[in-house]
Formats: structure tokens, C-alpha cells, sequence
């Protein structure tokens, strides 16, 4: 595993930023099944520094971000792609056995989330799967709170442009192509986030 970067996890600052990326992070790790790990992972929307990947156990992984790598994560294959203004994944079909987006789904309208995991179904692999993790609707109104307090990152919460319910994720599922028997939702932290996974 590699050394925590020393700018911080996310954007901007936030006292509890390195908790609330561990728990992601360790969220979607117990999501993963391990047979999943001996071929390729995609980190969607990663941030500058992928603390994630760096914490994974994968054949492969790959990234996406609007930001340059800041990381020396030698053994990621990094892209630099803007995916809230264009949605499409510079992969072949079938390319992915997992691909993750953590605290991402916030940050795109709901247009580009369709079309977004629309792309993530196409080059998933059978049986390959899909991590979300975002807040909850109702947390909304207490993230913003916290960022006044500089609990968590300002940046990163001003640009929350959608606040999704479970339904709603599942709604996009369904419209993106994987079938509803296939995906799973779930709260975590005191029910201020969720997650949700669906299998192609």
C-alpha cells in the first residue's frame, strides 16, 4: 500500500476529510468480491490523489479525474477527462471486471450520470460490478453546514449539483442497462451516505 500524500485527500481542506476517505474507501473494498481482483478496476472521479487504488488489491487499476495526478502511483493508468461535460469512458467493451465511483454521483447532473454509467455498463465485464457511494439526500443541508465549519472540504461541497436518493440510483441503474435483481443498496455512517452496487 502506498504512503498517504501529504496535501490531503480531497480538494480544499476538511478536518474529517482523511476519516470520511478511509470509510469510503473501506466501504467499497468489503463491496468488491475477490474474485473480481485478478483483472482491471476503474476509480471513477478519483481525485488528484487516488487514496482509493492505493488502498486496493487489483491485477490493474485505472483512473479517471478532472485534475492532474498529484500521486506516484506508478502502477495507475491515469486519464484526464472532464465527465460531468462529456460522459464517455475512452474504453474498449468488457474492458472492467469492478469499477468504482466514490463520492462522485453528487458531483454530475442527473444527464450525465445516465449516460455515465450507461458508459460503465458497456465496458464492465459479465458479472462485473459497479461501487457507488454518495450522501444521502437528507445530508445535504448538514454537509454544507459542515463545510462552514471546515469539517469537511468547502471545494468539494460547493460543486454538489445533486443530492440522489436510493430509488433514484436504482432508477439509473435500470436506465443504464443492468437489470434490477442484480443491483443492492445500502446506508452507512449513521445513514448520512449510501452505497449501492449493481452486477452486469
Amino acid at each position: 500500500m502506498a504512503a498517504e500524500r501529504k496535501g490531503g485527500f480531497t480538494r480544499g481542506k476538511g478536518f474529517l476529510e482523511p476519516y470520511l476517505a478511509r470509510r469510503r474507501a473501506a466501504m467499497a473494498n468489503h463491496l468488491i468480491p475477490a474474485e473480481l481482483r485478478v483483472g482491471r478496476i476503474l476509480d471513477i472521479g478519483c481525485g488528484e490523489y487516488p487514496y482509493f487504488l492505493a488502498h486496493t488489491a487489483f491485477k490493474e487499476k485505472f483512473a479517471i479525474d478532472q485534475l492532474p495526478s498529484n500521486a506516484e502511483e506508478k502502477e495507475i493508468h491515469w486519464h484526464t477527462m472532464n465527465l460531468n461535460m462529456e460522459p464517455t469512458l475512452p474504453f474498449a467493451e468488457a474492458f472492467f471486471n469492478a469499477v468504482t465511483m466514490l463520492a462522485v454521483a453528487e458531483h454530475l447532473d442527473p444527464t450525465s450520470l445516465s449516460r455515465l454509467l450507461a458508459e460503465v455498463h458497456r465496458t464492465l465485464k459479465p458479472g462485473g460490478s459497479v461501487i457507488i457511494t454518495t450522501p444521502a439526500a437528507r445530508a445535504d443541508r448538514l454537509l454544507r453546514w459542515m463545510a462552514r465549519l471546515g469539517l469537511v472540504s468547502a471545494e468539494e461541497i460547493d460543486e454538489h449539483t445533486f443530492a440522489y436518493t436510493l430509488p433514484l440510483l436504482g432508477w439509473h441503474f435500470g436506465r443504464a442497462g443492468f437489470a434490477m435483481e442484480r443491483v443492492r443498496f445500502g446506508y452507512f455512517e449513521s445513514g448520512l451516505n449510501m452505497w449501492a452496487t449493481a452486477v452486469r
